[in-house]
């Protein structure tokens, strides 16, 4: 069968409507209602660990990468992916498989012009690649854009989430009919920085104005009502770093409302590309026999850093680089602990 991978980057277990959220996500609905919806099911929490286990088989210090790119000087802490380490893109390449990538590698430490590529898509059995090697930047420009193994610049009415997927609708489109394909497409998105289109943003402005605890509780109700797990398990307790919504301002809570709804929009446009890459399955016959699979690498982040140049911009926009958040964070990841970099 072809095969299509599919991994958002930082995505919270609840995230999804089919996992009990209010974010609008038909088309990876669609998904979990044709065919399975995994409760049980471990990642690395962090990005790095978790894309080095996707791509080789192996855990993550076994594959050279058991934090993130750097190099620790020690084995299982490279920063890289070990030399005698086998992509599954190198495995299905030698059994006839056309294989593509779209969006973000993420692990390897060399990422500039001149630094060793042994560990590039290319290099590691992908016939076409289109991303970046790094693991976050602006969606409008996004930092080390790549074409196969030539940096290049976006132009145009960009929007990365939307570009990734163009490049993959493409592939498939140009697949060949004699030989199945694999296709790895790692969207950037929900990752910071918080960056959406103005009408995306407006579908959930305001709607998170109850705050987060509220969220959790109406989350936890929708896993229920989604009979997500047999047994709905015990909600874990607000996280202590989460201030009660009502000790904040009503300024305060106007600029955490739209964190939030800019994340949410940013799920939202990510599942309308989803929604164009099963269209184009359909299109070309193709979806009976492609297998596709939606991960994330993580769960959702917990940064409260807001690195914009200009603290008076709008969140969302070219000019603002800042993150969801902690606490909503943690409504993210409803039912359990936590959220990014905890391990449960």
């Amino acid at each position: 069968p072809n095969i299509v991978l599919v991994l958002a980057d930082d995505l919270g277990f609840s995230d999804l409507g089919c996992y009990g959220g209010e974010i609008a996500t038909p088309h990876i609905d669609r998904l979990a209602e044709r065919g399975l919806r995994f409760t049980q099911f471990y990642n690395a929490a962090r990005c790095c660990p978790s894309r080095a286990s996707l791509l080789t088989g192996l855990y993550p210090h076994q594959a050279g990468i058991g934090h993130m790119v750097a190099d620790l000087g020690h084995d299982g802490y490279r920063g890289d992916l070990g030399p005698n380490t086998v992509t599954i893109a190198e495995v299905l390449a030698r059994t006839g498989y056309q294989t593509m990538m779209a969006g973000k590698w993420h692990v390897t430490k060399h990422v500039a012009a001149g630094e060793s590529n042994a560990n590039w898509p290319l290099q590691r059995g992908f016939e076409q690649f289109y991303g970046t090697l790094t693991g976050a930047g602006s969606y409008w420009d996004p930092f080390g854009l790549m074409d196969d193994n030539h940096f290049v610049q976006a132009d145009g009415d960009y929007y990365y989430t939307e570009a990734i997927t163009g490049h993959a609708v493409d592939f498939i489109r140009e697949s060949s009919r004699e030989r199945p394909f694999f296709l790895y497409v790692a969207y950037t998105a929900p990752h910071y920085p918080m960056h959406a289109w103005p009408e995306d943003i407006q579908k959930y402005r305001h709607k998170y104005q109850a705050g987060w605890q509220a969220l959790r509780q109406r989350r936890y109700e929708g896993l229920d009502a989604a009979n997500v797990f047999p047994k709905l398990p015990t909600m874990a307790p607000v996280d202590e770093q989460s201030p009660a919504w009502e000790t904040l301002t009503a300024e305060q809570q106007d600029a955490w409302d739209l964190r939030m709804a800019v994340y949410a929009a940013m799920i939202d446009r990510m599942d309308q590309n989803i929604g164009r890459l099963l269209a184009k399955l359909d299109e070309i016959g193709k979806a009976e026999n492609t297998v596709v699979m939606f991960f994330s690498d993580n769960g959702g982040e917990s940064d409260n850093s807001d690195w914009s140049t200009d603290k008076a911009v709008v969140t969302g926009g070219v000019d603002s680089f800042r993150t969801v958040g902690q606490p909503w964070a943690n409504a993210s990841n409803t039912p359990f602990r936590k959220y990014k970099t905890f391990l449960h």
